[in-house]
């Protein structure tokens, strides 16, 4: 689809593909911007990694400084900076890196950021709408070309319906919860912002992707350059080692309050609404778990066979190409 592809177009002059992407000693990192507050944050273990210096001390010994680039634009700008050689490494949801090496991006995709994300349905306290099947004909707050519209798709799958069925209005989380609060909206698709509009008294939650079996949930990825995988593999293993390090930390249950208190801080989401969060989404230790094992592999063939369906691209990605090989864990302690 044209909305989503448009950025993508500069990949047929064919020079500015990924070849230049590594900088020097410098190691570019993208990451959506899906802070609440005054300062950037990616959520998940973005924020801790970046909290606690993880990958400045990792690749200081390297003679490596770390960049960390935040976008508010989400996937399609970072996708734009992958083609241009602006990044070497991206955060990215499950569809935004899809649609990036769909549309010919040279990327490897080298560890899982997340999976096992709960989005829910928010509509009005005063609406009819209990269930997925009654959002027919309904207007629906969505943030297209985003992980949230593919979660979306799945979700309405799982009740028989089609993006075909609703009235879509493409708005950003912000916009389409301020749309809703208003009453411009039926209801709407999301992840935190939805939760603060419970907690405000101005939605309800009648559906969660929990509550369908887990259709919707959404993954995010760790993203490289083909570039940096070909010419610094060693940067790449940092790169996973780090994850699994930081993982590990992050759902040991003795770090439980000061996992949820440092994604407080940098996100600007109260800690009870990040608790919530969590209670419906998977257990940590599988939410952030870095490995592209078998049910993670199988979970992004759906999502990239369901993305090729809904015509939100026009390739089909040959997966085991896209998968780098992880490498085996470590012994360090995080």
């Amino acid at each position: 689809m044209p909305r989503l592809l448009f950025t993508f177009l500069v990949l047929s002059l064919g020079g500015l593909l990924l070849g230049s992407a590594v900088a020097g000693d410098r190691l570019r990192i993208a990451v959506p911007d899906i802070g609440a507050g005054s300062q950037p944050a990616g959520g998940v273990l973005v924020d801790v990694i970046r909290a606690q210096q993880r990958l400045e001390r990792a690749f200081a010994p390297l003679g490596v400084t770390v960049e960390w680039r935040f976008f508010k634009g989400a996937a399609p700008l970072i996708n734009e900076s992958f083609a241009n050689g602006q990044v070497d490494v991206a955060y990215l949801g499950d569809l935004g890196a899809i649609v990036g090496r769909s549309a010919g991006l040279d990327t490897r995709v080298v560890a899982a950021a997340a999976r096992g994300i709960t989005h829910y349905l928010a509509v009005p306290v005063d609406s009819p709408i209990h269930n997925l099947a009654q959002l027919r004909g309904r207007r629906v707050g969505l943030f297209r070309g985003t992980a949230a519209e593919l979660s979306f798709i799945e979700a309405l799958r799982s009740s028989g319906l089609t993006l075909a069925d609703v009235r879509l209005v493409n708005l950003d989380f912000v916009a389409a919860s301020a749309a809703l609060a208003a009453g411009q909206l039926d209801a709407t698709w999301g992840g935190l912002n939805t939760l603060v509009l419970a907690k405000r008294g101005l939605a309800r939650l009648p559906v969660a992707t929990s509550d369908l079996g887990g259709a919707g949930d959404l993954s995010g990825l760790l993203v490289v350059s083909g570039s940096l995988a070909t010419k610094h593999p060693d940067w790449v293993r940092t790169l996973v080692r780090v994850q699994r390090e930081a993982a590990a930390w992050a759902s040991d249950p003795a770090h439980r309050e000061a996992y949820l208190n440092l994604l407080a801080e940098r996100t600007g989401y109260p800690v009870s609404l990040l608790l919530q969060d969590l209670e419906r989404s998977a257990p940590l230790e599988k939410r952030l778990a870095p490995e592209l094992d078998e049910s993670f592999r199988q979970r992004l063939q759906d999502a990239v066979t369901t993305a090729l369906q809904a015509r939100l691209i026009r390739r089909d990605i040959a997966l085991n190409d896209w998968l780098a090989a992880s490498p085996p864990p470590t012994t360090r302690t995080p």
